[in-house]
């Protein structure tokens, strides 16, 4: 399905107050998928594409021609739970599901979350200390404050204003290819043609792009965000209680996500492009972090690259951390009917609230512990794709029962592409928990 864009904005922009700028305007329009499919480009993610490139160089950049439409269909579906019903995945979980997968789904979220967390603070710190020099593990606690506090005491129409404006870190990724000699012919034939192997590590390569890709917080993220700004907007209503604003509302979340998702996967196209015309053009095969990607990248591609591609790691877990701990503090409240959403004052959500603080200071703590954080980061990787496949089975049976969704139950492409995208997801939980274990 296409859509016209231009049209699509004068049609949505047109419902918005006459005294809104076109900034504001758009502003409402590009949100939740925008600022989702950012965040899915964090630290941890940079490193999986840094090795994807380097160890593989351009064959393997068309697993990101598949993950596109794969995550646009889940994360639209995602945006449309929460403009529908007025109520978060957990809450919708809550209603209609049997309580103990929630809470096993929670519990396993909030875990993977909190150790994700750890891993982007840790390659932020690390990424600073390349730059300027200093103590790392410092600056990811200085990280760590900063992330909190902005959740905890700015408003949150700032706040979300703020992550939209993060959301330009990413073309820091664009940048690296302006220094860098990229030879297109090779790479085009890289990303149109698929490359089939029998290579076990390229398949564990594959199978860590989709799971880095598709991950359980995104989907709590956006569909409460959505729910977030219904109440931000006074003349949005979830769409079961006002469903003439439906057509409008379904097609700025399709715009909005289909957005959200093409920078998400440019970015990881960038990045893959770059590592692949310097690190494997010159035998660099086994990178584990971002900083590394980054700090290979000095001598070959020069200061300049090292420097971008350096800002963008901390750029990127900027926006990331607070979604990782924000995604868990929805997730965990509305599983215990708790006062949930960024734009209530702390005082009248302290449970909420407190969990973003408290999975934050535990992932610093992991950054100063004595745990690995690569095997760390592995072994979130592997709860992410083990919890991803039941939540989404779970979003496609909610999306598609009209007692749920009335009018705007999902169907036709969009709910082919999601069951599509939820047996993806569970073959390469599969494969993930397969490598772990052998």
């Amino acid at each position: 399905m296409t859509i016209d864009a231009s049209a699509l904005i004068r049609r949505i922009t047109a419902l918005s107050p006459a005294r809104d700028s076109i900034g504001g305007r758009l502003s409402r329009i590009f949100g939740p998928g925008l600022v989702t499919g950012a965040s899915d480009d964090d630290p941890s993610g940079i490193a999986t594409y840094s090795q994807a490139g380097a160890q593989f160089g351009f064959a393997i950049s068309w697993t990101l021609l598949f993950t596109y439409p794969l995550m646009t269909a889940i994360q639209e579906i995602s945006g449309r739970i929460g403009r529908t019903t007025g109520r978060g995945i957990a809450a919708n979980l809550r209603r209609h599901y049997p309580n103990w997968i929630l809470q096993t789904i929670v519990a396993m979220l909030l875990t993977a979350n909190t150790i994700n967390i750890a891993a982007d603070l840790g390659a932020m710190g690390d990424a600073l200390s390349l730059i300027i020099g200093g103590p790392n593990k410092l600056y990811a606690a200085l990280f760590a404050v900063g992330c909190a506090a902005l959740q905890v005491f700015v408003d949150y129409a700032r706040y979300a204003k703020l992550l939209k404006w993060l959301t330009i870190s990413l073309f820091t990724y664009f940048g690296t290819l302006l220094v860098v000699h990229i030879p297109w012919g090779e790479a085009a034939r890289g990303f149109f043609i698929p490359s089939l192997t029998t290579q076990s590590h390229m398949w564990t390569t594959v199978v860590a792009i989709l799971g880095t890709t598709i991950s359980p917080y995104l989907f709590f993220w956006q569909a409460s965000q959505e729910v977030e700004d219904i109440a931000d907007v006074p003349a949005r209503k979830p769409l079961i209680k006002a469903p003439a604003q439906g057509a409008d509302a379904i097609e700025r979340i399709k715009l909005d996500t289909y957005v959200g998702m093409a920078l998400s996967n440019l970015v990881a196209l960038a990045i893959m492009f770059t590592t692949a015309s310097t690190l494997h053009v010159h035998g660099i095969t086994d990178i584990e972090t971002s900083q590394q990607a980054a700090e290979a990248l000095k001598p070959i591609a020069g200061e300049f690259a090292f420097v971008i591609f350096a800002l963008g790691v901390i750029g990127t877990g900027l926006l990331a951390v607070p979604v990782l701990a924000g995604s868990a503090a929805y997730a965990l409240g509305e599983s215990r009917r708790w006062p949930v959403g960024l734009a209530r004052r702390p005082k009248h959500a302290k449970a909420f609230y407190g969990t973003i603080v408290i999975a934050t200071l535990v992932g610093t703590g992991i950054c100063f512990s004595p745990v690995d954080p690569i095997k760390a980061l592995f072994w979130s990787a592997v709860l992410n794709g083990v919890v991803a496949a039941p939540v989404m089975a779970m979003m496609m049976l909610t999306a598609s029962n009209e007692r749920v969704m009335g009018e705007f139950a999902v169907n036709g492409v969009l709910r082919v592409t999601g069951w599509v995208a939820t047996a993806a997801m569970a073959v390469a939980s599969a494969g993930m928990v397969l490598t772990a274990l052998f």
